[in-house]
């Protein structure tokens, strides 16, 4: 298997992955996105807030995980006030259990500190859960959400 950083001319290849990853976790498919993760993962991938790591087996992406960098504030426990927000971490149903998605979010740390992020957050599925938590995620209760 080869561990590579995603390039601008898989656009298609990570947005099919995306929606196979929300259909996973249960999110019905009842809208067309494909143009706007088209345009997210051309914009993003462009200015570089988004570095989006890819796993291949036999030319074929079996695997994925990314991290989009965000500026806030800087605080007393974070100076820098960057932080990246863990995504699209998916791996294909036969492919699970082999820890690759272990070593995505180890390049992704890696990744984090050289762009001198302190901080990292994410939103699990159930099934990503406990693959978050053995790395050393700890839930917070401090995240609130509003949908518009």
């Amino acid at each position: 298997m080869i561990y590579r950083k995603a390039n601008i001319s898989e656009i298609e290849q990570l947005s099919e992955l995306r929606k196979q990853q929300l259909i996973d976790e249960g999110i019905e498919p009842n809208i067309d996105i494909d143009e706007e993760l088209k345009v997210f993962f051309h914009n993003k991938l462009n200015d570089g807030s988004l570095i989006q790591w890819v796993v291949e087996d036999h030319d074929e992406i079996i695997a994925t995980a990314a991290i989009v960098f965000y500026e806030f504030p800087p605080t007393y426990t974070n100076k820098s006030g960057k932080k990246g927000y863990v995504t699209n971490v998916y791996t294909k149903d036969n492919y699970r259990g082999r820890g690759i998605a272990t070593t995505l979010l180890n390049k992704l740390v890696e990744e984090s500190k050289m762009a001198g992020v302190m901080k990292l957050w994410l939103g699990a599925s159930k099934l990503g859960r406990p693959v978050y938590k053995r790395f050393g995620f700890k839930e917070n209760d401090s995240w609130l959400e509003l949908n518009l």
